[in-house]
């Protein structure tokens, strides 16, 4: 069956937030194709991850000592009660990441970065071991579809003023691609100036922030109609979006 997994990080509801109502179209879209039965929503701000504990780290510890164990023995590792509810909290996310075909991140840019409703579910998904097969050694993810929908309330784009100041794009895709996703299944799509509308002294930005999220509109209807896999991200198609 056909799987989403669809993030968003952003601590603004969908009437306030860009990246909010792009995943959501996305994901509206690729529910029209494929019915509602493989796609799981996770609100990483209404409901966020609890952060790392010096017990999670206790057991990540442990088992990448091992190697690449099999998940269902990792809770026999656990050497404490506060170690066995940090396996408890971090297994379900493992297994949703594990099982969908694609993932739909929503993620406005934070002081340049990403924000830390997102960092906490990186930090606690990036178990040693998780998306590795324990037989072979294989990248569970390479298969996996990743796409990353960002709004940034400046223009961050190559050749802009502030390119250097993007923190958020090499970190996610240095991210996802050591993770395993292979990176021509990695997408980026960008909604820039966002922040034109209601910033004074951005405003002669507002015809850029338009064209833009036109732009980003079309970018996240097409990739949810394109089967997962598909699209070649590492030769262009992330700039082509920006």
């Amino acid at each position: 069956m056909t799987s989403l997994l669809h993030l968003d990080s952003s601590a603004s509801d969908c009437g306030d937030s860009v990246t909010r109502r792009l995943t959501a179209l996305y994901a509206n879209t690729w529910r029209r194709l494929h019915g509602s039965a493989g796609y799981r929503h996770r609100d990483l701000a209404a409901e966020p991850v609890p952060l790392v504990s010096p017990a999670f780290v206790s057991l990540g510890i442990r088992v990448e000592r091992h190697g690449a164990v099999p998940l269902p023995k990792v809770a026999e590792m656990a050497g404490s009660p506060a170690e066995e509810r940090e396996w408890a909290l971090t297994l379900p996310l493992i297994a949703e990441m594990r099982a969908a075909e694609t993932v739909l991140v929503g993620v406005p840019m934070y002081n340049f970065s990403v924000p830390a409703s997102l960092k906490a579910w990186i930090d606690r998904v990036t178990f040693p071991g998780a998306f590795l097969d324990p037989g072979t050694g294989d990248r569970l993810l390479r298969g996996t579809s990743v796409v990353v929908v960002s709004a940034r309330g400046g223009c961050y784009a190559p050749g802009t003023p502030r390119e250097d100041f993007d923190f958020q794009t090499p970190y996610l895709r240095a991210y996802f691609t050591e993770l395993g996703v292979a990176p021509e299944n990695l997408r980026f799509v960008h909604a820039e100036m966002t922040r034109a509308s209601d910033v004074p002294a951005l405003a002669h930005f507002k015809p850029l922030a338009a064209d833009s999220l036109a732009a980003a509109r079309t970018a996240v209807s097409e990739l949810a109609r394109r089967p997962a896999g598909s699209g070649t991200a590492g030769s262009g198609t992330a700039a082509r979006m920006r």
